[in-house]
This record gives structure tokens, sequence and C-alpha cells, in this order.
């Protein structure tokens, strides 16, 4: 069988070793050979290149070498910037380290597959038959290599001489354990030992679960010799297999695939807790114990190698509630590991939501400050190649995900120090050359212009109120559940979030940087009442800050609620009229319905808020709903004068999704129901942001965004599922140009016509009474001591705002009005900027062409 992908051959030598380059031009470089940004702390701490055996084609040492030689040929570009690269081994499913014996001679069963071999169906049977590879196995090519035990120690081995041969580095090598039954043969999970398997991730029983019970059994094992006793947790059994695997064969860590670890039903929005038709209370702290149990089990058997983690494909606050999952008490474990990263499903499904909540909510509190970025570039089994076919050679999962980042307790942006790269081999065993060469740019691009400041929007995370409510007042499961589908389905819906602190770090910052939030819009759930974070929102508030609450109220303070001008009235559930909403999106076929659903199950209770004095000229209501004779407020801004320009909007948090049964929520259809999340992304303007869409009708995606502050600049990337769609943004400052596009000023906005996958620089706004093309480009400097020169063509009388980079200095910023080489003549003033701009510089009334320059 051949694959799609062989236009770019890998190149090695199979008669004899490939010539090696000498190690130091792959070292990092003396300071000035480099570039700076990465120098001053953008620089990986690892790289880490996943791949599976098939491309060893050939059980031959020579071979065997001159394939580890052109991986780190491949990759060098990039690993020029990590301290340290790791090579994670996908050598099968997992259960070579359960079957193994100590015996380098014991055959190994390896993913030599396409598909799923643990069927019904025998591997390579019926071939013309209506089976999918989820269903029946292929060979990944015709007789693939045997290999034994001895000859994965020797392939570990390989890697890291070659490696360090190569990078000067240090070489790690990883192992792998999935709980499903991808990737290879199984006797183990589904034979020998089915009761381990009480998941139905991919099927009835056919997911590892961390915390099954072992039956005995009197098969010979490294870490059992003599069998395994009756009633043998499964992280005991794991954990010793794990230590004479790792130690024996060489490896320096292991890799928790697919949310093993991470509770039962690891892709599914329903779990041990959480039914689809409720919250089984009583099973929340029981089932917390056991999680926590398979964790100090396992490392009471294998202490000492690092674990590195995959996660689940939801997020913190859905993790815990539906499935038992204490993430706090497992990153505050003392278990020596990595962080979940970004879950590669969006790849699969385009659900950037879900990525980035889980994402941006596994990182708002860590074990240590280090976490991963993960990018999906092959499938080793299942005959896709994401790079080139799910995400069609674009960069979105690329720079959406790097676009977002973690305010510490210090008040320190972190990003991730370590990048994964899943997978540098395709299903059929091919290393293609294109992939590195085209993935490798944009991966370094991302990195440069990764966020050092917090983006204009800041989700302020509850990870310690999540875990607290939980354990504490079990009625609150629905509302921990319902707040992070709020957020997958804003982000879904284009509402522009890329930066996260904790509550706990929130407070923190504060302490050491007062001003840090100034400038931003910050985006949380009702704080405990009378708590510091209480009375921290409130005073940011007051002090001129911007805010905006999301879920429900019914436990707010009377404090908070006075201070949003609410009160609690019955909550009602079900369909209700909007009776009025914020301006927002524009149709040219099919306007959004004016019906909205409010399912109370999976949204924290129902719709129970209501303005308490009407009568408050600081309090506008922005969006009703109605049900017979009942109403509800959901959508409140209120600013009062002696607040300073400080305003707080509320909503109220209905997500407009369901279980239907599946594995996740499914929202509803927005052709018939409003999506209620649209609300947080139209009621912006309350903020003067406007991040507004020109669709054909709702039920058109919208594009998801993310803005984030690097080097004293905005930088915008997006993912466009539907191209037909166009953007039109506007900030305080003006309407944003994007570096390298031109645009139609139209009521005050810039508007766009984007890219599936797309990440832009924007230094300029502009405000002016007239609408109207205006270009804005890239243009050679030409004149000593100017590092950059930025044009803005077409201004009609404007106002513009400019963000010269952090390399500048005000004495050597230049301004020229519709001038031009030799830059002799047409230099103008430029002032100061607003100060609750930041760090920038305005002209006014200007009409032509501008150029700036520093």
């Amino acid at each position: 069988m051949k694959s799609r992908f062989l236009w770019f051959p890998v190149v090695v030598a199979m008669m004899q070793p490939v010539l090696v380059a000498p190690a130091q031009i792959f070292q990092q470089p003396q300071v000035g050979l480099e570039d700076e940004h990465f120098l001053r702390g953008q620089r990986f701490k690892n790289v880490t290149l996943e791949m599976s055996l098939k491309p060893f084609k050939r059980n031959d040492p020579d071979y065997i070498r001159g394939i580890c030689r052109e991986v780190f040929t491949q990759w060098a570009a990039l690993i020029r910037h990590a301290d340290q690269v790791s090579v994670m081994l996908w050598t099968a499913d997992g259960s070579e380290i359960l079957d193994y014996r100590g015996d380098p001679n014991q055959r190994l069963e390896w993913a030599m597959y396409l598909g799923n071999p643990n069927t019904e169906h025998p591997v390579g049977s019926q071939p013309e038959a209506d089976l999918s590879i989820h269903q029946r196995a292929f060979l990944y090519m015709e007789n693939p290599p045997e290999f034994t035990f001895g000859d994965l120690r020797f392939i570990v081995q390989c890697l890291k001489e070659e490696g360090r041969r190569m990078t000067g580095k240090p070489v790690r090598v990883g192992a792998t354990f999935d709980p499903g039954p991808e990737f290879a043969k199984s006797p183990f999970k589904y034979e020998r030992h089915p009761e381990i398997c009480m998941g139905a991730t991919m099927g009835h029983k056919s997911f590892v679960c961390c915390y099954a019970v072992l039956r005995g059994d009197d098969e010979s094992y490294a870490g059992f010799p003599d069998g395994i006793p009756d009633g043998t947790p499964l992280g005991t059994f794991f954990g010793r297999q794990t230590q004479h695997f790792l130690t024996d064969l060489g490896y320096d860590y292991i890799w928790f695939s697919n949310g093993f670890g991470f509770g039962l039903e690891t892709w599914s929005s329903t779990g041990a807790i959480f039914t689809g038709k409720g919250f089984d209370h009583d099973k929340l702290l029981e089932t917390r114990g056991k999680i926590i149990d398979f964790w100090k089990l396992f490392r009471r058997e294998c202490p000492d190698f690092r674990i590195e983690t995959r996660g689940t494909n939801l997020a913190t606050g859905i993790d815990l509630a539906k499935d038992g999952v204490d993430l706090r008490a497992i990153y505050q474990g003392g278990f020596n590991l990595l962080p979940p990263p970004n879950s590669p499903w969006a790849a699969l499904d385009g659900d950037f939501g879900l990525e980035l909540t889980g994402y941006l909510s596994r990182m708002a509190e860590l074990p240590d400050e280090d976490y991963i970025f993960r990018f999906y570039t092959h499938d080793p089994w299942w005959i896709n190649s994401p790079w080139l076919d799910r995400y069609g050679r674009e960069p979105h999962d690329i720079y959406l995900p790097l676009a977002c980042a973690r305010i510490d307790h210090r008040g320190q942006v972190v990003l991730p120090a370590h990048l994964n790269l899943l997978s540098i081999d395709d299903s059929f065993g091919n290393l293609p050359v294109q992939v590195p060469n085209e993935v490798i740019p944009r991966i370094l691009e991302g990195r440069y212009n990764a966020p050092d400041a917090p983006g204009p929007f800041v989700w302020v995370y509850p990870f310690d109120e999540y875990h607290d409510w939980a354990y504490g007042d079990q009625q609150r499961l629905s509302e921990i559940f319902s707040g992070d589908w709020v957020i997958r389905q804003a982000i879904n819906n284009g509402f522009p979030l890329n930066t996260v602190v904790s509550t706990t770090g929130l407070l923190a910052s504060l302490e050491v940087k007062p001003d840090l939030f100034r400038g931003t819009i910050l985006i949380t759930v009702a704080p405990e009442p009378d708590s510091p974070v209480e009375a921290t929102l409130i005073d940011f508030v007051q002090s001129g800050g911007k805010l905006m609450i999301y879920g429900p109220l019914t436990h707010a303070s009377r404090k908070f609620l006075d201070f949003l001008n609410l009160r609690i009235d019955q909550p009602l559930d079900g369909e209700f009229d909007i009776v009025d909403w914020v301006t927002g999106d524009r149709f040219s076929q099919i306007e959004n319905p004016g019906r909205i659903r409010h399912d109370s199950l999976v949204n924290g209770g129902g719709v129970d808020t209501v303005v308490h004095d009407r009568n408050d000229v600081a309090t506008r209501v922005l969006a009703t709903i109605s049900q017979d004779t009942h109403r509800r407020d959901v959508l409140v801004a209120r600013s009062r004068s002696e607040w300073n320009g400080g305003k707080v909007v509320y909503f109220c948090g209905t997500h407009s999704n369901r279980y239907v049964g599946g594995r996740l929520l499914t929202p509803d259809n927005p052709e018939q129901f409003f999506h209620g999340p649209l609300l947080m992304r139209y009621v912006l303007s309350e903020f003067d942001y406007t991040f507004l869409h020109d669709r054909l009708r709702p039920g058109v995606k919208s594009p998801v965004v993310c803005v984030a502050r690097s080097n004293n600049g905005y930088f915008f990337s997006g993912y466009t599922p539907d191209t037909t769609v166009q953007q039109r943004f506007r900030f305080p400052q003006g309407a944003p140009l994007l570096l390298g596009y031109e645009t139609v000023l139209t009521d005050g906005c810039s508007a766009y016509y984007l890219p599936r996958g797309w990440h832009r620089e924007c230094r300029v706004f502009v405000t002016q009474p007239a609408n109207g093309r205006v270009g804005f480009n890239e243009r050679h400097s030409g004149e000593r001591n100017v590092v950059r020169r930025l044009e803005v063509d077409g201004l009609e009388n404007a106002t513009v705002v400019f963000y010269p980079g952090n390399e500048a200095v005000q004495e050597n910023i230049r301004v020229y009005l519709n001038a031009g080489y030799p830059w002799f003549r047409g230099r103008i003033d430029f002032e100061p900027g607003p100060v609750e701009f930041g760090d920038c510089y305005q002209v006014t009334d200007v009409t032509g062409r501008l150029t700036i320059a520093w």
C-alpha cells in the first residue's frame, strides 16, 4: 500500500551512513549569531519529536542509524532554538510495557498497522469489504520487520547517540502508554485483562481506566515474575512494569496518552459523575480518591522517571464536574509531571474553542512553570497527515495556541517551555521533508511574536474555587461544568480570548504589579462571597477597570449583587423569546433567530437574574428574554460616574448546548435558536471594541480570533472556517490596521476577508470621519539608524495612534507625511498617545500617506 505523500522522499543512506555535520552547527550559537528575540527567553527548554517505529523499515543497524540521523537533520532549524531535544517513541500502544518479561529476546508486538488491529476482523481480512480502518487494520507495508525488546533498546540507544552527535544537545527518549485499542494488538487489555477496560471511548469497554483493579493471572512479567496477584491495583502493576521497562531499555521518561490518569471517559462530556441525566454527587469523593490513589501507587513503584501527559479533550472544570478529576491535587501531589498540552482534536473536528479553553484552563495553575505546546503534523496510524490534509497546510493550529499564555503569581507572562510534534513520520513510515520545511518557519514566527504582556481580554480562571466548590458544596457541580462550556462556545463564536490568570494568581500578581491589568478586560465568574477576589474585582472596576462576569449568580453575595444591580428571581428553563439584544453580526440571507433555549442541567441552573433598581441611570439592560409573562435580564452593563470610567457587564452564561448523546454536548441549531455566547462578543462594544462578522446566515461558522500583545504591538491570529465571512474590528484606539493588508474603513471599523489560517501584526490604529480605503505595509529602511519603516496610505483627516517596537528610542522615532526617499523632507511632529492606550504615540488631522520609522 502506498502513501499519497511521497513527493518529498526521505533521504537516507541504505548502504552507508549519512555524512554527519559537525555538532557545533546545531549547537546554540554565540550571542549575536542567533536571533536576539529568542535569546531573551523565547527559546524552548525542550523540543520533542514524536515518532513510531515505522520509519525503521529494515532491522539493520546501519539503516537504523541512518534513519536516526535523518530525523535530526530534518528538524535541525527548530532544534537550534532548544536547550534539549527528546524523541517520544510510539512503539505500540503501551502494551509492550504491560507484557514485558525482562527478556531482551522477547518478541515485540509493535504498531505496524494502518488502523485498529484490536477488532473482531483479523488484520488484512476482507480488503474489499465495507469496513473502515477503525473496524479492520492492514499492515503498513509488506513484510514489516520483526523486532525484539533488545532491538528496541538498540533503537533507543541509537537515537541518543546520533542525536547527541548531531545536535550537541542532551537527548532524551520517552516511552508511551495509550489506554485505547489503537496502534497495536493488545492481548493483555482485551483478552487476559479486559476488566481494566472500563471506558467506552471507542466502543464498549475499549479504554483502560487508571483506577482499575486487575484479576490475578499466572503469566510471568518483569515486575511480577510469578504472575499478578488477584486484586492488584493497575497503578501498582503498571508502575512496577514501567520502572523495569524504562530502566532496562534506556528510556528517560514516560508519556501518558489520551487522558490516561485523568478520569474514566477522557474524550466525553459524560463520565463517572455526569451521566447525561444528572450529576452523581455521591460518587465524586470516591472517584477523586481513586484517581489520586493511582498516581500515588504508580509513584510508589516508579518514583523518579519523569511523567509527561496528554490529558483529556476537555477542560479543567468539565473534567472535575463530570469525572471527578482533581487537577489541583494532581498538580500539587509532587508527582514530577508535565501538565497536559492543547488537545490535538481541533485538527479533527475544528473545535478550537474547546482546544483553547482546555489549554488555558490547565495552564491557569501549574505544578511548576513548565507546560507544553503540541502540534499535530502527521498521524502514524490513521492514514492522515494533518499538516498536509486536515489543516490544508494552514497554520491556524500553530498561531492560535502560540498566542495563548498565562500570567503567573509574580505578574510575569509564562510561555510554553516545551514543544511536541505529533508526529514526524506518517502512517506509511515516510518522513516527508516538506513538512518540517513548511512547519518550522510558522512555529518560529509564532514563537517570535509570542505574548509578553496580558492581552486585551484576560480570563480570570477560578481554578481553586472550582476545586473548593466541588468538594464543599457539591450542588455546584452543574455550575462548574457549565463555566468552561460557556468559554468554549464563546471562543468558537469569535470571542477573542488568549490570556489566562487564576484567581489566586490575580491577587498575587496585583500585589507585585498593581497596574498589570490596566487597559485589559477581565472575564470571570461571580466570586466567592466576602472573599479577597470579590473585593479585588469590585475595587478594580470602581478604580476605572473593565470587567465581564458570566454564569450563575445564585451563590453571589448581596454586596456583589448590589454592585451589579441585580437580584435573583425564580429560575426558568426551556425555550424563550429574546425581547432585545445588543447590535451584532450582519446577515445577507437569514437573520439570527429570535428564540433561545436554556437547559438548566448543563447551565448551572435556570435563568434567574433581573435588574433590581430599574431607575438606576448607571444600569443598561442589553438583552432580555421572556417566557410567558416572565422576563429575565441576561445581559446587563453598569458604570457609575464615580467609577472613573470603570464598567462591569454581566452575562447570564447560557451556552446553548444540551446533552443528547455522543461524546460532547451538542450546540443548538444556530438557525433555530440564538447562541447565547454570541452576546459576549457583541457586548464588547460596551468597552469600545468591535469584533463583528458579516455572514450569509447564522449557520455559517464564525472565525476564531486571538489578539496577543508582543514587543509593544498587537498580533492577531485567526482561524476562518468559512472564508466568505468578513470580519470587522475596532479598538478604543481606532480601527486596527493589519500589516500587509488594505481595508475599507466603514463606520469606524476596519474590515477584512481573511484566509483559513492567518497571523498579522498591528501597530497602527486609525480614526477618521470619512469611510474609505486605507493600506498598511512594510517599507525598507533606506535611512541610517532606522530599523523599521511602516507606511499607511489613504488617510483623510485622520487621527493615527501607533505603537513602535520596544527597540525604538523616542528620540529616534520619525514620522513623515507624503514624503519619500531620501527622507530629507516631510517630517512632522507627533505626541504621546492617551495614557490609557499604553506606550503609544499619535498624530492628528493627517491626509494622504503617513510613514512611521524608528
